[in-house]
């Protein structure tokens, strides 16, 4: 186990399509992130911006750019970008400072302003990425890829579009109590059955949003929460920031081939998997510890991958976890009581922020309807493109 951080606040700005930069999005919620931890901005001994790349130079250079947006005043300034894990890279840097000792308060900022429609890769022929290869050269897109997923679940564990559907009928239930969620209605299973087929056999429904959103936290040493009143702060336990190890048999975007295994044996765990055993290893903790979980639903059928990676269940399980109620709001344990992607549709360099938001107002019990009886111990999992692991364990 490494040392523990302190989350003395947090922020954010509400997630949907309001056509603004992402520089607003992003004050908004370190604004949002300041005040909820009662400290000024020139209280701020670093600033952590995780970079998008649709924000032209100013989103490639985040942590300058919201430092500049919010008044210069000498922090010191780092961006990070490692697509959808960005957040928890940059809650990683943040966590990595306080802990050496170079700055004891850190503000973290992600926000996107995300182009309608799918997400594809810059333009320009890069036949060395395999992102734009998947696109251009398969055809790819992302939409795909989540529909493949749901293929080899079907396949594999015989689960049916209509498990895939109550997956968004539990997290639509959810986002709605939530006030920064983009889409704040309930839906039903025929809802989803009647929406248009993407990639089969997921439909409109089955598949998040891209969103302009924004969110932040507020991480300080131990010492520093408890000289500001704090004695008993939600603390960042653990950061998983992991990549794949050879060889990889399983399928991941971007890559559109797998390593070899002729010569080795299979690895003992998929990637995803190994992502979450690396934050409870550092955490001191298991599966069995947790109180919520909040995942990257990028498609209804990769949060029931992520019930198994999590390890909630054996594999072949989840959905069978999810007819039992067990990761719905008073289930055994809850999963994206946010809402989930499914809610919020993806602001790609805040998400792993967001969920982090999440983590801290359930463990301080400020989830209002959401809310997790006794929260104690939160867990987030996502992966961004090129092999970027992505978990954070939060604790009161």
């Amino acid at each position: 186990m490494t040392g523990e951080v302190a989350v003395l606040g947090v922020g954010m700005h509400p997630w949907g399509k309001w056509g603004r930069p992402f520089v607003e999005y992003g004050v908004a919620a370190a604004r949002a992130a300041l005040a909820d931890a009662g400290i000024g901005w020139r209280h701020v001994d670093s600033v952590v911006g995780a970079s998008t790349v649709r924000g032209g130079y100013p989103g490639y250079v985040a942590g300058a750019t919201f430092a500049k947006a919010l008044g210069w005043q000498g922090a010191r300034v780092t961006s990070v970008y490692a697509a959808c894990a960005s957040g928890a890279q940059a809650l990683g840097t943040a966590r990595a400072q306080i802990l050496s000792g170079l700055a004891e308060v850190v503000l973290v900022v992600g926000a996107d302003a995300a182009p309608k429609g799918f997400f594809r890769p810059a333009g320009g022929d890069r036949p060395d990425d395999p992102d734009w290869l998947r696109f251009r050269v398969l055809g790819a897109t992302n939409p795909t890829y989540f529909g493949l997923y749901a293929r080899r679940r079907m396949a594999l564990y015989g689960d049916t579009p209509e498990d895939f559907a109550q997956v968004k009928v539990k997290n639509a239930a959810l986002g709605a109590l939530n006030p920064n969620a983009r889409y704040r209605r309930t839906v039903t299973a025929e809802d989803v059955a009647a929406s248009a087929v993407v990639a089969d056999p997921l439909r409109l429904l089955d598949i998040c949003a891209t969103s302009d959103g924004g969110a932040a936290v507020v991480l300080t040493s131990m010492e520093f929460a408890r000289g500001h009143g704090i004695a008993e702060p939600v603390r960042i336990r653990a950061v998983s920031t992991v990549s794949p190890c050879y060889p990889n048999t399983v399928l991941d975007l971007p890559d559109i081939a797998t390593d070899s295994a002729a010569a080795v044996e299979p690895a003992t765990e998929t990637f995803r998997a190994s992502i979450t055993r690396a934050a409870y290893e550092e955490a001191g903790i298991g599966p069995e510890d947790l109180s919520f979980a909040e995942v990257y639903d990028l498609s209804t059928a990769m949060e029931l991958q992520w019930y198994e990676d999590l390890g909630l269940c054996a594999e072949g399980e989840a959905s069978k976890l999810l007819r039992e109620g067990a990761t719905a709001l008073g289930g055994r344990i809850p999963v994206n009581v946010s809402g989930g992607l499914a809610s919020f549709g993806e602001a790609v360099p805040a998400q792993a922020i967001a969920q982090v938001c999440e983590l801290t107002w359930q463990l301080r019990d400020d989830a209002g309807d959401r809310q997790v009886p006794g929260a104690r111990v939160g867990i987030t999992a996502n992966q961004g493109l090129f092999g970027h692991g992505s978990s954070v364990v939060a604790v009161r």
